[in-house]
């Protein structure tokens, strides 16, 4: 059974303690728009919240859990390590390294990394976090900047960029990727004396490439607040994914099977160093129950959590995001 490549990033779900000052960071200092406030489904005690591009399209989200007591994170090996974002050029790398003084954003200087200009920053809980610049990129388009955002279109992050996993074997992990979710293994590279093996889906591109890098002596990351995941893959549709849901059954992987998550259908399975890897569909998008001029104003709970709306509205704290 041969199935479709899979088409690059879908989404990075991380972790944050205090959703208020996560909106501000996400929304006000990186100029994402939230395109659905929602819950957790499978613990409606906690938010997820999504940030991406004008409508949320795939490749563009960044998602995050609200975990109240979430603890520090303990870096460390088996982890998503890095998660990266494109910007439109080179210029606009510089225009974020000023940005960033203005607003005291942890940084770097600017590096060229993998032939692109890079910015490596960290949020206010240490999220780990690197701009990349689109201008010699080729491959999986970005999304649109909104408009309404307080970055200048032309600098506004239009995607994910290439996703970091630091593990302990990486024989294993490249395995997974090349045999299973067939990627394809491109040359690898040295930055800072650490070496990166490179792989890529679809048609390629920072939208669709994964950084592996070995590293066998590091404890395992001890998870908490600006830790990630997990990392999700795009498919085409629902049918692809239940093709997926099958093939990972006859290849003898444990998963999740087909979950219905209403904004798009998914599939959840770890590779052998642990990470979570979760394959989901383009569609039907964040559209589905709020008209693009108001998206994330509003708590959204799919029809199928919409008859316990009060008693999960009790249970979070409020959180204003209508402007």
């Amino acid at each position: 059974m041969i199935m479709k490549p899979l088409l690059g990033q879908h989404h990075v779900s991380s972790i944050t303690a205090n959703a208020k000052e996560n909106y501000h960071f996400y929304t006000k200092i990186l100029g994402l728009r939230l395109v659905k406030k929602t819950i957790n489904q499978d613990d409606t005690s906690v938010y997820h919240l999504f940030y991406a591009d004008e409508r949320g399209n795939p490749g563009t989200d960044l998602t995050f859990f609200e975990l109240p007591f979430a603890g520090h994170t303990y870096h460390g090996t088996n982890s998503i390590s890095l998660t990266s974002l494109r910007v439109p050029t080179d210029e606009s790398i510089t225009y974020w390294k000023n940005r960033f003084e203005t607003y005291n954003v942890k940084q770097d200087s600017i590096v060229t990394k993998y032939g692109r200009q890079s910015l490596s920053f960290l949020d206010f809980e240490g999220q780990r976090l690197e701009l990349v610049s689109d201008e010699t990129n080729h491959g999986v388009a970005g999304g649109t900047p909104w408009h309404k955002s307080s970055v200048p279109v032309e600098h506004g992050i239009i995607g994910l960029g290439p996703i970091t996993l630091t593990v302990s074997k990486a024989d294993l992990t490249a395995n997974v990727l090349t045999d299973v979710l067939g990627f394809k293994e491109k040359n690898p590279f040295t930055f800072q004396d650490r070496k990166l093996r490179v792989f890529e889906t679809g048609e390629g591109g920072a939208g669709a490439e994964i950084f592996l890098e070995e590293n066998g002596e590091d404890k395992r990351e001890r998870p908490g607040r600006g830790s990630v995941h997990h990392v999700a893959f795009r498919v085409e549709s629902e049918e692809e994914l239940r093709g997926w849901v099958d093939y990972l059954k006859k290849r003898r992987i444990p998963t999740s099977g087909f979950v219905e998550r209403y904004y798009f259908q998914s599939l959840y399975f770890r590779e052998p160093n642990g990470i979570l890897f979760e394959l989901a569909t383009d569609g039907p998008g964040f559209e589905a129950d709020e008209a693009f001029e108001h998206l994330g104003e509003k708590l959204s709970l799919p029809p199928y959590f919409e008859s316990r709306r009060t008693e999960i509205e009790a249970k979070l704290k409020p959180l204003q995001t209508k402007e």
